[in-house]
């Protein structure tokens, strides 16, 4: 049988969500305990990869198994064995074709940045200085919505056949001391919200304009795009799949 679980996790103390040979990752340190749990190697595909660092309040992850009889007791007990910073919020059955990264139909990023000084936000959010202008950061935020190729926020060395995304909402709230930049598309590449917020910041600080920014779209070179954002501020929030997937 074929089974959704649903994890959130502080990414600080990780290499990103994927296995990596010599570091830890948050996928190696959940099916290890899983495996141990149910007493067979298991192995977890997730809805997508997070950078080191960054953390996810929903992501969601496959795996195969034989019927498990009390899901709430495995969750329980997932929680008592795993590291404080990763939580099972829920295990659920699916389809048997279901699968985590190709079915997801939307994912949804926060980035949060701190204006002030605040103890309780020092690993969770960019601490900036001077607020930037946040008119023109939405301003250059609504353009992400009527581009396709996003090649010039894009990791130089990857393995992406296609740099086409469908970004269906971006905006920039503020919240108190704090500034929350929202993203949502169907797909994202790696250390592309990262570099979009790095690139915003530019605008809201004036040092590149509205035109220069699509300037920056059109060229496809990351370059020419800013520095990207620290990682401890972004979060993925939603992960959103199609009704069809359920049992």
């Amino acid at each position: 049988m074929r089974y959704f679980i649903e994890i959130a996790y502080n990414g600080g103390n990780y290499f990103g969500w994927q296995r990596q040979p010599e570091q830890i990752s948050v996928q190696q340190v959940l099916e290890e305990t899983l495996s141990t749990l149910l007493r067979k190697k298991l192995k977890i595909t997730g809805a997508g990869r997070t950078d080191a660092g960054v953390h996810s309040k929903q992501l969601y992850a496959h795996f195969d198994f034989d019927e498990i009889q009390d899901k709430d007791e495995l969750i329980f007990r997932l929680n008592s064995f795993l590291p404080k910073d990763i939580s099972v919020k829920n295990i659920f059955e699916v389809k048997d074709d279901a699968h985590a990264r190709f079915n997801a139909v939307q994912r949804e990023y926060e980035y949060i940045i701190s204006l002030k000084k605040d103890p309780f936000l020092q690993n969770f959010a960019f601490q900036i200085n001077n607020k930037p202008n946040v008119d023109l950061m939405n301003e250059a935020a609504k353009m992400l919505l009527h581009h396709k190729d996003f090649q010039c926020f894009s990791r130089s060395k990857t393995d992406v056949k296609t740099y086409n995304c469908t970004i269906v909402k971006a905006y920039w709230e503020t919240q108190n001391n704090t500034l929350i930049f929202t993203i949502a598309a169907d797909r994202f590449l790696r250390n592309m919200v990262r570099a979009i917020v790095g690139t915003l910041l530019d605008i809201g600080y004036e040092k590149k304009t509205l035109e220069e920014f699509q300037q920056i779209l059109d060229s496809k070179r990351r370059e020419e795009a800013g520095a990207s954002a620290p990682a401890h501020g972004l979060y993925l929030t939603k992960v959103v799949y199609p009704d069809n997937i359920h049992l």
